[in-house]
């Protein structure tokens, strides 16, 4: 009896060894513990990314470029939505729309793409697709030494400093009116400047609610608001401290801080 026991279980484990059946379930585990590692990387890049982007728009902020205005898009924070006012030069008074687009590896991959939105006759801007062509500037993408502000003040310069312009260029009309004929170059940006203009207060482009509009300017709505933000900005003793960041004072990298040291934006 007790050998008919044992030779049973004998049997039982003889059978399934056979069948395949511990190496079967350890293979079905494998794969769900992968596609977990696989959802979990996926989720981890694109926290890291979020994270990134938030940096790159606090740098913006901390630089202040005169006359230039951007905001991430509300669907996504790949495409930002932007505009420059030029206040002296050739595009002196042009109010000009454009639209940055990030790789979808960012901060890896290949240098942001600017599109103007409004006219543009410039020699590094595409007649066609209205990109502005910035390998003058960005030959090779660095993400450890390259960011987004950088590229908001490529495009600051090349509106302020068009007669300084030696990179090849995209335009080559607007190249060679602008070396041969500057009155005929003039007369072309102009055109640009007056369509700006003309279409600044058009309805947004795209159904996002980050999309910068503007409004005609009506006194008895907006007055109040321009002497509140007046007063605002000449209080400068007024600091206005809120939420949480994980981004250590003075600096840009992602998770710096440690989240057990307790500051004053915390309380």
């Amino acid at each position: 009896m007790q050998q008919t026991s044992r030779d049973s279980k004998l049997d039982s484990a003889d059978s399934f060894k056979r069948q395949g059946s511990i190496r079967k379930v350890l293979h079905n585990k494998e794969n769900i513990f992968g596609k977990q590692n696989e959802d979990l990387n996926k989720f981890y890049k694109t926290f890291l990314q979020e994270y990134s982007i938030i940096a790159e728009y606090k740098m913006i902020q901390s630089e202040n470029i005169e006359g230039v205005y951007v905001i991430p898009s509300k669907e996504s924070s790949l495409l930002w939505f932007g505009v420059i006012f030029v206040r002296s030069g050739l595009y002196e008074n042009g109010v000009f729309r454009f639209n940055i687009e990030l790789d979808e590896n960012f901060p890896d991959g290949k240098h942001p793409k600017v599109f103007f939105q409004s006219d543009m006759f410039h020699p590094l801007v595409d007649e066609k697709t209205k990109e502005l062509i910035l390998l003058g500037g960005f030959p090779v993408w660095s993400k450890s030494n390259q960011h987004i502000w950088q590229v908001l003040k490529y495009i600051h310069w090349i509106l302020y400093n068009i007669t300084s312009i030696s990179t090849p260029a995209v335009n080559n009309e607007a190249l060679d009116l602008l070396r041969s004929d500057e009155e005929a170059f003039q007369d072309k940006v102009k055109h640009c400047v007056q369509s700006s203009r003309d279409h600044l207060y058009d309805k947004p482009a795209v159904d996002d609610d980050h999309y910068i509009v503007f409004e005609e300017y009506t006194p008895n709505i907006h007055n109040s608001v321009r002497t509140n933000m007046l007063q605002q900005g000449s209080d400068a003793d007024r600091i206005v401290t809120v939420g949480h960041s994980w981004v250590k004072e003075g600096s840009f990298q992602p998770l710096s801080r440690n989240p057990s040291l307790q500051t004053n934006s915390d309380s």
